[in-house]
């Protein structure tokens, strides 16, 4: 009925993309129904009709990475189970990797994946920062510009600077990473990193060159460190890190969101309000929690995915963490272990709110040290709510 030869063909593919190995995998089936996909993950009781119908397709697609869940209605001897999307992700995630879906209905389906280098070659812009080189991946970056800092104006009570048709914010670098302060400067040079219509502008204190640089992995019981994805040696033999710019842009949106304060720091307020962190990848259910807990009078804050929450915790206070299981480059299990394993935030109650009702993700969940565990069902009446409360109290305390 699609007009499609009987025999279908599947492409695979392996190629260097932006510091790691990008391996896909297309078919020119029929696609993804999303909204079979919704009604689906609906029926299995994975999500209430309300929720669900605000997912996005990319937020649809998670759920066929879950253990069991299947798009076939029927068991045979090559689907149906639910079990190979898992056991992939699963052996990507641990790998430090990620998997992704892309679908067009009639024209066929790509899996993405990414996985790390262990060694790696890349080109690199060259700045110091501080006084201190740092390296900013080209691929990474959207522009580089010198300008008079007269042209660094007021928008919103925030500072910009003209690039195209963009106004860009301007962030001090230093301030960033919190580095020493350079010496006043009439031209300065930025460097723009983001896409599409979310850029942020980073001032340097000075820009070096380009220079293709061996990476070299951080040592790893450093853990993540905030804004940095490794390491290298310039050409002279001194030491280089490499600034993570997904990382790096998170924090500057956060930066200039918060009107200035560090990254991380929270406004006063006249009343103590207990501050809850929230982590999970996908948009949706970040705003639902986030939503349904400041209308019971808790302060939030969101995060991505472990490391960004990760990061969070280390640079501020929190009452209570919320955190998914199913996130990229640290899943919540690891995160709830980090936590759990560090001498200051031990003791910081944790509530894992994931799409996973299996016994065995609940038991390892509450043996890691979980004060709660609730499936994402829970959005549907005030349980999440009566759950934070049996945990932390009331907002305010």
């Amino acid at each position: 009925m699609a007009g499609k030869a009987e025999t279908g063909r599947i492409v695979l593919s392996a190629f260097h993309r932006r510091g790691a190995l990008s391996i896909e995998l297309a078919d020119d089936g029929q696609g993804i129904d999303a909204e079979d996909l919704r009604a689906g993950v609906v029926a299995r009781g994975l999500s209430t009709l309300e929720v669900a119908t605000h997912l996005s397709v990319e937020e649809l697609y998670e759920f066929l990475f879950l253990p069991g869940f299947s798009t076939r209605s029927t068991v045979s001897e090559f689907s149906g189970r639910g079990v190979g999307l898992d056991a992939v992700q699963t052996l990507v995630q641990e790998m430090g990797g990620r998997v992704s879906v892309e679908s067009t209905q009639g024209r066929g389906t790509t899996f993405l994946l990414d996985l790390p280098l262990t060694l790696s070659v890349v080109r690199t812009l060259i700045c110091e920062i501080g006084g201190e080189p740092y390296a900013f991946p080209l691929a990474k970056l959207s522009a580089i510009m010198r300008v008079p800092r007269s042209q660094v104006q007021s928008w919103e009570s925030k500072p910009h600077v003209r690039w195209g048709s963009y106004e860009v914010p301007v962030v001090w670098g230093h301030l960033v990473l919190d580095v020493p302060a350079p010496q006043v400067r009439e031209d300065l040079d930025i460097v723009v990193l983001g896409a599409g219509v979310s850029y942020f502008g980073i001032v340097v204190d000075r820009l070096v060159g380009q220079q293709n640089l061996v990476v070299q992995p951080l040592d790893p019981r450093l853990g993540k460190v905030q804004h940095i994805s490794s390491g290298a040696l310039l050409e002279d033999g001194a030491p280089v890190l490499i600034l993570d710019t997904d990382d790096l842009s998170r924090g500057l949106e956060r930066y200039i969101e918060n009107g200035g304060m560090a990254v991380g720091e929270a406004a006063p307020t006249a009343v103590r309000r207990r501050r809850v962190l929230v982590v999970d990848d996908s948009v949706t259910v970040r705003e639902v929690e986030r939503k349904l807990l400041e209308r019971h009078g808790y302060e939030v804050q969101v995060a991505f995915d472990g490391i960004e929450g990760w990061n969070a915790l280390r640079h501020a206070s929190f009452d209570l963490v919320v955190t998914d299981i199913d996130m990229p480059r640290m899943d919540g299990f690891q995160l709830l272990s980090r936590i759990r394993q560090d001498p200051v935030l031990k003791a910081r109650p944790v509530i894992i709110m994931s799409y996973k009702d299996r016994d065995e993700d609940r038991l390892r969940g509450l043996e890691l040290g979980a004060d709660a565990y609730l499936t994402k069902g829970a959005f549907q009446d005030e349980g999440f709510i009566r759950t934070v409360q049996g945990v932390i109290g009331e907002a305010e305390g």
